[in-house]
């Protein structure tokens, strides 16, 4: 004992030592002040200790811990819903509920923090769709409408939570998954109908979204899904009736309503972008809607073909008068371009539709050509370019749709050409009316190259169907004194291809227009390469050698031509 009280004494002077160096040592830094006198505080009242934080590998591992414990939950709810000891609706209805509660400690995580709410969303979805996929499919317990609207109620739920503190992370997730659960599902269940209605419920929460100013980078993802499904739809029920005999029976209006309506929640979100929220259109929104049209242009063929492609035409002419007035009443400034230029193609691809669905050939030739001449002209005056382009567009469909372009291939390459109708005649009219407006236009846009674009394509149409009368007209006059065989109709198209090179290298260089001059190079390419596959194999040869010279002289004489220039009259 003695010798510990030793111990004792030794070591309280050595700590008394050492207090009393350490009181040196900070006396020499700085002067010590006096300490205020520090309230006395009862034992009950002492403050508590701040919690320190934990390092980031432990929160990590903290949250991971966290979700698998709710995971395990889940399992217990599946094990009691299997037993018999309770009443199984009871325990579903618990267990979808337990799936959707942790959505809310994935939207209370720390601000900025995207991993714990993305843990615990994705641990409410890895609850949820196993869960619907056993009650649907292999108890046979949830209707297929009833896990639509628990898939749907989960994506509105979530949506509704991550609203507020913008937690992108867990629409995201739920987004994803319940769009790729309700297409697994509408192919599995054999019944798509209530899975693509809940898809185009889930497009139209992420569409309102984006116009709240919630653009979350799954849309497209969604917007793909709802496309996937609606695509089937179509394709499997537009089949023999044998091929889908083990999918549920629809109605021809409800099989024809998933189209326009899809075309309806992309179109009106593409809309408030533009128009209301004064966007720019993007390209998701503009392909989006381009698929969702034709889709809906899909579905009428395919379940109302009779009036259904009348009506579809009608509202497609009524959409085109529209996009017009927008597009140039809305988007004709310079802030706006590319919503300009996406709603006048959009507008003259609905036009075109329109037509060609409602009209008979004859009126829609004659109506193609009307308008290309009325875009022409008005697009010189208001000094548009798509304007002008747009009626490049309609008479080029004018003459499809007439018969002239296959009948300018019948008359410079084909058998003996036959009479062409008035429609041709007056589509040919058409299209050198529209030349001579555009040829003739000094607009802002000078010389550029889509300027030279455009003179171009309407020459070369206005010169093709030009060549192909004359053609005609000379095989009409030729057939007054013999009949024309494959010779005499080779001689003559080399004597109007060459009659035509030489008009227009001297139309070019008289008027100073480069796209005619790039025509009579076109066109020598053109008789060379028919001197070579007609004349020379089928031709007799007084008529190959005429054809040889001709074409040898007017190869000499267009070059020539090119470079004239026309010097302005002296005064007398």
């Amino acid at each position: 004992m003695i010798d510990v009280s030793d111990a004792v004494e030794q070591l309280t002077r050595t700590v008394a030592d050492l207090q009393r160096r350490v009181g040196v040592l900070e006396g020499a830094s700085r002067v010590q002040l006096p300490a205020p006198a520090q309230p006395t505080l009862p034992a009950t009242a002492l403050p508590a200790a701040e919690p320190r934080p934990l390092p980031a590998a432990a929160a990590i591992f903290l949250v991971l811990g966290k979700a698998m414990l709710a995971v395990a939950g889940a399992y217990l709810l599946r094990a009691l819903a299997e037993s018999s000891a309770l009443p199984r609706t009871p325990v579903i209805a618990i267990s979808i509920l337990y799936a959707f509660v942790w959505l809310i400690p994935a939207t209370r995580a720390v601000a900025k923090t995207w991993f714990p709410s993305a843990v615990w969303a994705i641990t409410s979805a890895l609850i949820l769709i196993p869960m619907l996929w056993e009650l649907t499919l292999r108890f046979r317990f949830l209707p297929d409408a009833i896990t639509a609207v628990v898939l749907t109620v989960f994506v509105i739920a979530a949506s509704a939570l991550a609203w507020k503190h913008h937690f992108a992370a867990v629409a995201w997730v739920a987004d994803s998954a319940g769009s790729i659960a309700a297409v697994i599902l509408a192919i599995a269940t054999r019944d798509p109908a209530p899975f693509i209605v809940a898809l185009l419920i889930m497009a139209s929460v992420g569409e309102i979204a984006a116009a709240r100013h919630r653009t979350l980078r799954v849309r497209p993802l969604v917007a793909a899904a709802a496309d996937f499904a609606v695509f089937a739809l179509i394709w499997i029920y537009s089949s023999p009736a044998a091929s889908h005999a083990e999918y549920a029976p629809l109605g021809p209006a409800t099989l024809l309503a998933f189209g326009p309506l899809l075309l309806l929640i992309y179109a009106a979100s593409a809309t408030t972008q533009t128009m209301l929220l004064r966007h720019r259109i993007s390209f998701f929104e503009t392909a989006q809607t381009l698929i969702a049209f034709l889709l809906a242009c899909w579905a009428v063929f395919a379940f109302w073909s009779g009036p259904g492609a009348i009506f579809l035409g009608i509202l497609c002419l009524l959409a085109a008068a529209a996009g017009y007035a927008v597009t140039f009443a809305w988007f004709g400034r310079l802030h706006a371009q590319r919503n300009y230029h996406v709603y006048a193609t959009g507008s003259l691809a609905l036009f075109l539709v329109g037509c060609w669905l409602c009209l008979p050939p004859a009126v829609l030739a004659l109506s193609l050509s009307l308008a290309a001449i009325l875009a022409t002209l008005l697009g010189i005056r208001t000094a548009r370019m798509t304007l002008q382009f747009h009626g490049l567009a309609y008479i080029a469909a004018a003459a499809f749709s007439s018969g002239l372009l296959a009948w300018i291939a019948r008359a410079m390459t084909g058998a003996l050409p036959s009479s062409p109708g008035w429609i041709v005649f007056l589509v040919s009219v058409s299209s050198l009316i529209c030349y001579a407006a555009v040829a003739r236009s000094h607009g802002p846009h000078g010389d550029r190259w889509w300027t030279r674009l455009l003179r171009l394509l309407a020459a070369a149409l206005a010169a093709a169907a030009s060549a192909s009368l004359l053609v005609w007209v000379l095989l009409r006059l030729t057939a007054v004194a013999v009949v024309p065989d494959a010779s005499h109709i080779a001689v003559i198209r080399t004597l109007i291809t060459c009659a035509l090179a030489l008009g227009l290298a001297w139309s070019g260089a008289l008027w100073q227009r480069r796209e005619l001059a790039w025509l009579a190079w076109a066109a020598l390419a053109f008789g060379a390469s028919k001197l070579l596959f007609e004349d020379l194999r089928h031709g007799r040869l007084a008529f190959t050698a005429a054809s040889l010279f001709l074409y040898a002289v007017t190869l000499l004489l267009v070059p020539r031509l090119m470079h004239l220039r026309t010097h302005p009259r002296q005064p007398a």
